[in-house]
């Protein structure tokens, strides 16, 4: 193994470096742990705090969009102090083995809430949502950091990167699956399954299970991989002014503000929709439970087909024309099936057509839309090459933190917006499928489909403006390798 190679920095040949298989698994497998918390309070959180629990639903976006503000300061923090942090199992792992347990307690605890007032499970939600999104900091940005040091390929990196996501979107959906197959299932107590109040609480046994074994064995599994990594830089005196005097230089990266903004907003896109997404399956649509379950398991396919169309999508396109173009095709389509409803063009609720029709439209979008996350996240590790340069210093716990961010605003601007919806459109709380009224279902939807192409729309704008290409990241390797004390 060559010094550049040893000590992590840009080899000439950025070829030579590729992953092998098992480190690949083991770093997508990681992603399992966020995806199981993205599912849960992107598709669950507000309806089981909201229609189960009984807390006001504009109340349950509250607290997570506040959670989220607190987080903000919590992501940058942590991606600085696993860039400088020195260890003998190097700068990553140790936040990553000390996150297991926390993040697995606290979403136990998030599913299973006490019977108190409305100011108190307010309080108990929003005090769970900090502790959550903090723990998984420690674990998600040290984490999704190792990928520009695993190699500093062009190409690579987006197969790396659709590792992740595809064990990501798989491990959160497996637990939908799970959900709507054998725990939200109707009973003499509950006649309908999505208020089937124990159903949560296992859910957030095995979940947490679930999360506490994604996040132990990616760790584990990508150890041997610490003496190749970066070391840290040389130690210097600590001090709050140039803590944060770093971090605003390393992000004043014009591409990075251009994906940082794309990334937020197709984060909240994902996270609105998903917020309502199974409100609109039970309500707009009148899908059964088997019909969501079905529906549900077919994620399983856009996963795959994203993980396929990712790596092909950059060959033939480049990063940035490859989202772009990925982008304009599945947006246009997703709010399509909503928008027609509204203008009297789709088939009626029990039309045998309706669900076959509107399943397989999601299903080949949402796999445009995850191979499109896939080209946007690896996007990220360019930048770290192209700041180097400029700054002098390897920033990926930095990067890698807004990339935290701006997923977990998946959840909290997502489903502030769609808390707000539902409070606007007077959605009644425990209603069964038949007791929602026609004007409450249309303005639900006029409100939806919109709101959803705007934001879209708005991520493909701020894509524009990222400039980063294959022949730039080639030439900021070969600037970084020739640049004087840097290893031959």
């Amino acid at each position: 193994m060559s010094a550049a190679q040893s000590t992590g920095d840009a080899p000439t040949e950025p070829d030579s470096v590729r992953p092998s298989l098992p480190t690949k698994l083991a770093y997508g497998f990681g992603s399992v742990a966020f995806g199981v918390k993205d599912g849960g309070f992107n598709y669950f959180l507000l309806l089981f705090y909201g229609t189960v629990v009984g807390l006001e639903p504009g109340l349950v976006g509250l607290a997570i969009l506040i959670a989220l503000v607190l987080d903000a300061i919590s992501d940058p923090l942590v991606g600085y102090w696993s860039d400088n942090f020195r260890s003998r199992w190097g700068r990553r792992h140790p936040f990553m083995y000390a996150a297991a347990i926390p993040v697995a307690a606290s979403y136990y605890l998030l599913w299973n809430p006490p019977d108190w007032s409305q100011g108190q499970l307010f309080a108990y939600l929003l005090s769970l949502s900090v502790l959550i999104r903090t723990f998984l900091t420690f674990y998600e940005t040290p984490s999704s950091a190792l990928l520009p040091e695993l190699t500093p390929d062009y190409e690579e990196r987006t197969k790396l990167q659709a590792y992740r996501l595809f064990f990501g979107w798989s491990g959160g959906n497996a637990m939908s699956v799970l959900m709507f197959g054998v725990l939200l299932v109707e009973t003499s107590e509950y006649t309908t399954g999505t208020l089937n109040r124990d159903g949560y609480a296992t859910y957030g046994v095995i979940a947490s299970l679930l999360m506490f074994a994604a996040i132990l064995i990616s760790s584990i599994g990508t150890h041997s991989q610490i003496p190749t990594l970066r070391q840290p830089p040389p130690k210097e005196v600590f001090s709050t002014k140039k803590l944060f005097g770093e971090m605003l230089d390393t992000l004043r990266e014009k591409s990075f503000l251009a994906l940082f903004w794309a990334t937020l907003l197709g984060s909240v896109a994902t996270g609105f929709s998903a917020s309502l997404a199974f409100i609109m399956l039970t309500y707009f649509w009148g899908f059964s439970s088997e019909q969501q379950f079905i529906w549900t398991a077919l994620v399983f396919f856009s996963a795959l087909l994203g993980f396929l169309i990712a790596p092909l999508a950059v060959k033939r396109l480049g990063k940035k024309r490859a989202v772009v173009v990925l982008g304009l095709t599945a947006f246009t389509v997703a709010p399509m099936p909503v928008i027609l409803r509204l203008f009297g063009l789709m088939p009626e609720n029990g039309d045998p057509i309706l669900f076959p029709l509107v399943a397989t439209i999601n299903t080949l979008d949402l796999s445009l839309i995850i191979a499109l996350q896939a080209v946007l996240y690896s996007m990220i590790a360019d930048l770290v090459e192209s700041s180097e340069v400029r700054t002098g210093r390897r920033s990926e716990g930095v990067f890698y933190a807004a990339v935290t961010f701006t997923r977990k605003c998946t959840v909290g601007l997502g489903s502030f917006a769609g808390g707000i919806i539902l409070s606007v459109v007077a959605f009644p709380q425990g209603a069964d499928r038949t007791q929602v009224s026609s004007e409450t279902l249309w303005m639900l939807g006029a409100l939806y489909a919109p709101t959803l192409l705007a934001l879209w729309m708005a991520m493909i704008f701020a894509i524009s403006r990222y400039k980063i290409t294959k022949e730039e990241h080639a030439e900021n390797l070969r600037k970084l390798a020739e640049a004087p004390g840097s290893p031959s």
